[in-house]
């Protein structure tokens, strides 16, 4: 039985394909599923970018002694916009008791992008810039629509990606309600 020009070229567009995987550092897909950090772990900081193109570190948006929610999020993402709902609810409900940050990933979007994002839906919350990708780094977000909460001692107390996550629910367990 011979080999089709169609077979042969699946087969050789596969090979490259995996070359290309396993050409990957090993961390980069291994954790594809969302973040690494240890729950109980200290929630890192990273230096990133106000939309005003002023550094910041992340860390100086969470208050002190208050649990923080931390979106890594893109005007692009569809799973980010689903979730949307959740974090609008999150603000009007818990956001005198919860600091809520999204870090807008470098990838694909642009400051300018964001600020227009916001002009049609401002949620009330801070959205920092990760132009080097420094955050996205220190938590090993390997894609978007990842959520990471920090007790109130700064902890890793929660990670999640993708939109069937129940921040809401989550919350009210980091409330202890």
């Amino acid at each position: 039985m011979m080999d089709s020009p169609s077979m042969r070229r699946s087969r050789r567009i596969a090979s490259i394909a995996l070359a290309m995987l396993m050409a990957l550092p090993v961390g980069l897909y291994a954790q594809s599923g969302g973040v690494s950090l240890a729950l109980g772990t200290p929630g890192p900081t990273a230096e990133l970018e106000d939309l005003e193109g002023n550094v910041v570190s992340l860390l100086d948006y969470v208050e002190a002694g208050k649990p923080a929610v931390l979106e890594f999020w893109a005007t692009w993402c569809e799973q980010c916009e689903a979730l949307q709902p959740q974090f609008d609810e999150l603000q009007t409900r818990y956001g005198d008791q919860v600091s809520v940050v999204a870090v807008a990933v470098g990838v694909s979007q642009s400051v300018r992008r964001v600020k227009r994002h916001l002009a049609d839906h401002d949620p009330g919350y801070p959205f920092l810039f990760d132009r080097r990708g420094a955050a996205v780094r220190a938590y090993n977000a390997t894609t978007t629509s990842i959520v990471v909460m920090l007790d109130a001692e700064g902890n890793v107390a929660y990670t999640g990606v993708g939109t069937e996550q129940d921040i809401l629910g989550a919350v009210q367990g980091l409330l202890g309600s």
